[in-house]
């Protein structure tokens, strides 16, 4: 059982922001972003989480599902921002902060950020990096159904039917679609991020699906190897939203991780 709480953040140049969190379950504490599928994408990863027993954290990027964005919010360093005020104001301790795609990016931030209130950092088929000779899908000029084809192993089963959306869906996916553009510009990418990623002190996990075509397996490795002692594990037989398509396969490594170093440091609560 989650329960939906609006929260009223401010930093510095944004704010006031409201962000809608979805909180569920107890014990270890997991900051949960989603990509540009939306809260809905990871919403059942949070459940099995949660059923392992954590506290799962998934706040709805403003904009996403429906909710307000200020003008002043428009980029993803702002989002990590806010998020970081986010984790003050609940007053948590070593949270895991997993992303997946777009979500990665905001995670990658919001590490950068050095809060102390982050315990260890889980990047799932990550954007945000550029990488020569390996671009990120450009996702905009994609049809659905190419869309389903370069994130899944199996497509087939994620196909989405927009002649079969009500109006309110149709237009909560063409908000998130915009959303998703101002927040990540028309490359998906920042410039400074990858060097940026060599002042990463937490313990990272990066985790990549074999069978991702919107940023494939060569960028996922030096998403990796741009951050100090990273550890890189692939997944094999899923591709860029393994929370959705093999989330019991997902869950062993993220799980596996988020506990060895939250046992691994004293006074963990």
């Amino acid at each position: 059982m989650s329960t939906d709480t609006k929260y009223s953040l401010t930093t510095d140049g944004v704010g006031p922001v409201e962000v809608t969190v979805s909180d569920r379950g107890a014990g270890h504490a997991f900051l949960l972003l989603h990509g540009g599928g939306g809260p809905q994408s990871v919403a059942g990863f949070a459940d099995l989480l949660a059923s392992r027993g954590a506290r799962v954290i998934v706040p709805t990027h403003p904009g996403f599902g429906a909710t307000p964005r200020p003008d002043t919010l428009d980029s993803i360093a702002d989002l990590a921002r806010v998020y970081a005020a986010l984790l003050d104001q609940l007053e948590l301790a070593d949270v895991t902060v997993i992303g997946n795609s777009i979500g990665g990016w905001i995670a990658s931030e919001v590490a950068l950020l050095g809060s102390p209130r982050i315990g260890s950092l889980v990047l799932v088929d990550a954007a945000g990096i550029e990488v020569s000779g390996h671009p990120i899908v450009d996702f905009f000029a994609l049809t659905l159904d190419q869309v389903a084809e370069f994130s899944y192993h199996n497509p087939d089963g994620f196909r989405i039917d927009p002649t079969a959306m009500s109006d309110a869906q149709r237009a909560v996916f063409a908000g998130n679609r915009s959303t998703l553009a101002v927040y990540g510009g028309e490359t998906m990418g920042d410039p400074s991020l990858r060097v940026r990623l060599q002042n990463v002190t937490i313990p990272t996990l990066v985790v990549w699906g074999d069978s991702d075509r919107i940023v494939d397996l060569d960028y996922g490795r030096a998403y990796a190897a741009a951050i100090p002692g990273a550890a890189f594990v692939l997944l094999t037989d899923t591709g860029h939203m393994p929370q959705l398509e093999t989330p019991e396969h997902l869950l062993t490594p993220i799980w596996d991780f988020a506990t060895a170093h939250a046992q691994a440091r004293p006074n963990n609560g």
